[in-house]
């Protein structure tokens, strides 16, 4: 067997204010899992649990990204973070704080 990719989710999060980089990297994670219901293991006779999940972050400054917070909100199976320079960075009009946003890739896959 061969481990397949078998979905792709992709997701944006951000962090308004507080330039948190692991906050909106987060809630991209969620927004590309929280709005799908991934039945593919049974329809092919797997366990929910023996999805492997690949996260792909990218932000402005990939290090201030905590990778281990990130992956515990997987809900189901095992994963990677990987984290590269993307997203975006907007500085407020008075250069005190910063807007961040993440985006994310999930790519599930299963050994079939």
């Amino acid at each position: 067997m061969a481990l397949r990719r078998m979905v792709i989710e992709i997701g944006m999060g951000t962090d308004i204010r507080g330039a948190d980089y692991t906050k909106a990297a987060i809630r991209a994670l969620r927004d590309a899992l929280w709005h799908n219901s991934l039945s593919i293991g049974a329809a092919v006779g797997q366990p929910v649990d023996a999805m492997q999940v690949e996260i792909l972050i990218g932000v402005p400054k990939p290090d201030q990204v905590n990778k281990a917070e990130v992956l515990a909100i997987l809900p189901h199976g095992t994963g990677f973070v990987t984290v590269v320079e993307g997203g975006l960075e907007i500085p407020n009009d008075e250069g005190t704080s910063t807007t961040v946003i993440a985006n994310c890739c999930a790519i599930v896959r299963l050994d079939i």
